[in-house]
């Protein structure tokens, strides 16, 4: 390891319970930051009212309003998401009426791109909407150095990922297998001033603006390796930080769709190591047919990427308003 990153996991890795939530609460009003939280959807409604109801008490109530705004954005649920996330008191907001002029792609990465115009926190912090036994400290943990101190701008969350859906059957430290198996060798060979980072593919984050707004999102799986690394390049290793905030327990994806995520990731890297004209990859995987034998499937790996938002009319226009 590097010992830049040695110094930067000493001075910039620290555990929710450093900042208590008074602290931040007094940050808050002496720099009149305002926070948003934004909660991407797809198919949540066993989850997603349980982690709406915990910020609003924990975190929105007259006497703790750290948080000024929780949107949730449904990329076109099928199930009843939005209506239990707006029933808990979250605004519901569809990905396809932010920027309708501009025809939506499926992707999480898409969902957190259009949600900068939908929002309006000085401080943006997302969270997976797929999340069980949540706590608010996933969101006061991440936004509380942003708060604190003005030389951070980019938080990501750290934690224990167990493998296994109950907690006795758990598998401690198992999860996150994409992260192990292609996002951390990536970083170590290609970035490593990024290798001190915990959950580098994680979903819980927050960052400035001001910071958001000049990164482009890769419209898919790739969005969380793009934006640490392009974060990097935009502001510097000091300027981003980690904070521990316990266990993240969550729906697992079968191994396709890791396989899916998997290239999807590669290949925002790969974009990144070198732009210019690249084939459009796919990646072929397979079934077990009903007759027998192994049928090839083959999906499109998302390559595209939305642009910087501060480049977008709408935006700049809401901004000056």
């Amino acid at each position: 390891m590097l010992e830049e990153v040695e110094r930067w996991l000493a001075g910039r890795s620290w555990s929710a319970a450093d900042r208590p939530l008074d602290q931040l609460l007094a940050a808050k009003g002496r720099t009149g930051q305002t926070v948003s939280v934004v909660l991407p959807a797809l198919d949540e409604e066993a989850t997603v009212g349980t982690i709406v109801e915990i910020i609003r008490r924990d975190l929105m109530s007259d006497a703790m309003p750290l948080v000024d705004e929780l949107i949730v954005v449904d990329s076109g649920s099928t199930d009843r998401t939005s209506e239990v996330a707006a029933a808990a008191g979250a605004r519901v907001v569809h990905r396809d009426a932010i920027l309708p002029r501009l025809a939506t792609v499926p992707g999480k990465g898409e969902v957190l791109w259009r949600s900068l115009l939908a929002t309006s926190g000085d401080i943006v912090c997302f969270v997976d909407a797929d999340l069980r036994e949540f706590s608010a400290d996933f969101v006061s943990g991440i936004v509380g150095p942003l708060l604190t101190d003005p030389q951070v701008q980019f938080v990501k969350a750290m934690y224990d990922r167990p493998l296994g859906e109950e907690a006795g059957g758990a598998k401690a430290g198992q999860g996150g297998r994409v992260t192990e198996l292609v996002a951390r060798p990536l970083l170590n060979l290609h970035w490593p001033q990024l290798a001190g980072f915990v959950q580098p593919l994680g979903g819980e984050y927050a960052a400035r603006r001001s910071l958001l707004e000049r990164l482009p999102f890769p419209v898919g799986y790739g969005v969380e390796l793009g934006l640490l690394v392009d974060a990097l390049h935009t502001v510097g290793l000091d300027a981003l930080a980690q904070v521990d905030v316990g266990v993240r327990r969550h729906r697992h994806q079968d191994g396709q769709a890791l396989g899916r995520m998997a290239a999807a990731i590669y290949r925002t890297a790969q974009l990144r190591l070198a732009r210019g004209h690249l084939v459009r990859p796919r990646l072929t995987q397979f079934d077990r047919g009903e007759e027998g034998g192994f049928v090839p499937r083959t999906t499109a790996v998302d390559t595209e990427e939305r642009p910087p938002m501060r480049g977008i009319p709408e935006y700049a226009e809401r901004r000056a308003a």
